[in-house]
C-alpha cells in the first residue's frame, strides 16, 4: 500500500471518523481507523460496534492496499502538520505503517484489516432525501431534552416518525427526559410515509448534528427497524437504533391550558439568567409570580440569599405562582426563534406548554417544580 494526499483532505475526514472511536477500548481493533486505498481514493472507516462512519477522499494511489492504525494518534499527527503539507502513507510489511510528510517521519503500529468489524446494514425498508438544514433543525430543537437516565434507555435518543397533523403528513422528532419534552416537525419528505417509528441514540444524534454542517446540502436517509444510514456526499454514517418502545408522548402534551402568558423572549431569558445566579446547583428553582400584565421572577437560596426581578408581560388571567427549573427554562428559550414567546398555563402543579408566537412546528412541555 502506498498513497499520497493533501493534509487538509485527510484532516477533514479524520475529524469526522475519529470522533466515533472511544478513548478506552477493551477490543484493540476498535481503537483503530481502517484505511483502504484503491482507484484514486482513500476510504476511512471507524466504528464502536453501534455506530460506523465511512468517508472517502481523493488520493494518488500508487499501490492499493488496506490496514488499520490508531485513530486518535493519526488524527493528532495530521492535525499538527503545517497547512498545505502533503502526506505519504505506505506499508511495506504487516507490522508498521510509514507516515511521511516533508521532513517528518512516523512509523505507526498496525493491526490487520481483516480483524476490523463491519456493521452489516442489511435491508432498508424506507429511503428518502431531506435538506440537511431541515434535518439538522429537527435535531437542534429537540436534542437538549434527551434523557441521560440509563434505566429508561428508550428515552436516551430522539424518536422520529411520520404522522398526520391537521390532514398533512409530517416528519416529527420528539425527545423527553420526564421533566421536559421537545417536539418539532416538518413536512414529510417523499418516501417517509409509513416509515417505522425509530429512536436514534444520543451518540449518533450528536454525530449527525456535527456532520450536517453544510446548510445547502441534502442527505439520503435509509431506515429499517434496527438501523439508520445517512449518506452525505462522500460520507456514510450507519447506526444501530434503540430497541425499545417510545412512550405515548401525546398524553403529556396539555390540551386544556387556558391561561395565556406572552412575553419578550430576550428580556425573559436575561431575567431568568440573572436571578438564577443565586440558585444552588441542586435546586435551580425560579418562581414565576403572575398578575395583571406583570411577571415577578424570584429565587430564594437559604445558603446565599435571594433575588427578584419584575418584567412587563401580556397576562390578564387569575393571579398565580408557578416554579420551574431555571436551566430547563433557558434550554427551551434558547431553541425558540420568534421574539414573542407564549406560555399556556393551567395551574401551579400542571405541565406548561411553551411555543413561539409564530408557528414553526415546535412545541415544548415543561413540568413545574415546587417552590
Amino acid at each position: 500500500m502506498r498513497v499520497t494526499l493533501e493534509r487538509s483532505s485527510l484532516l477533514k475526514s479524520l475529524n469526522h471518523v475519529q470522533r466515533v472511536v472511544e478513548r478506552r477500548n477493551t477490543i484493540p481493533i476498535l481503537s483503530n481507523v481502517l484505511l483502504q486505498a484503491e482507484d484514486g481514493i482513500l476510504r476511512l472507516k471507524a466504528t464502536d460496534l453501534d455506530l460506523e462512519v465511512t468517508e472517502t477522499v481523493s488520493a494518488m494511489v500508487e499501490q492499493p492496499g488496506a490496514t488499520t492504525v490508531p485513530a486518535h494518534m493519526l488524527y493528532d499527527i495530521v492535525r499538527k502538520l503545517p497547512d498545505g503539507a502533503e502526506v505519504i502513507l505506505s506499508k511495506s510489511d504487516d507490522t508498521m505503517l510509514n507516515f511521511t510528510s516533508g521532513k517528518s517521519q512516523f512509523r505507526l503500529q498496525i493491526l490487520p484489516e481483516t480483524d476490523f468489524p463491519d456493521l452489516t446494514a442489511g435491508e432498508f425498508s424506507h429511503t428518502f432525501r431531506i435538506q440537511a438544514i431541515a434535518f439538522k433543525g429537527l435535531i437542534d430543537r429537540t436534542q437538549f431534552a434527551i434523557s441521560t437516565e440509563e434505566t429508561r434507555y428508550y428515552l436516551n435518543g430522539i424518536y422520529f416518525h411520520s404522522v398526520e397533523d391537521d390532514g398533512e403528513l409530517v416528519l416529527r422528532a420528539v425527545a423527553t427526559d420526564g421533566h421536559r419534552l421537545a417536539r418539532a416537525q416538518i413536512d414529510a419528505p417523499v418516501g417517509s410515509d409509513g416509515m417505522p417509528g425509530i429512536i436514534i441514540p444520543r451518540k449518533a444524534v450528536g454525530e449527525i448534528q456535527r456532520l450536517l454542517e453544510d446548510p445547502d446540502g441534502s442527505v439520503t436517509v435509509e431506515l429499517s427497524d434496527t438501523k439508520i444510514r445517512l449518506t452525505l456526499d462522500s460520507l456514510v454514517l450507519t447506526s444501530k437504533l434503540i430497541d425499545g418502545t417510545f412512550p405515548d408522548y401525546n398524553r403529556v402534551i396539555p390540551a386544556g391550558n387556558d391561561k395565556k402568558l406572552s412575553l419578550e423572549r430576550t428580556v425573559f431569558t436575561a431575567a431568568v439568567d440573572r436571578v438564577s445566579t443565586i440558585s444552588s446547583d441542586r435546586g435551580r428553582a425560579v418562581k414565576l409570580s403572575l398578575s395583571n400584565e406583570s411577571l415577578v421572577l424570584s429565587v430564594n437560596n437559604p445558603d446565599s440569599g435571594s433575588a427578584e426581578e419584575e418584567i412587563a408581560v401580556g397576562y390578564s388571567d387569575d393571579n398565580m405562582e408557578i416554579g420551574f427549573n431555571s436551566r430547563y427554562l433557558l434550554d427551551i428559550t434558547s431553541q425558540l426563534t420568534s421574539e414573542e414567546t407564549i406560555f399556556m398555563l393551567a395551574d401551579s402543579g400542571s405541565p406548561t406548554l411553551i411555543k413561539d408566537s409564530i408557528d414553526n412546528g415546535a412545541i415544548y412541555v415543561l413540568m413545574p417544580m415546587r417552590v
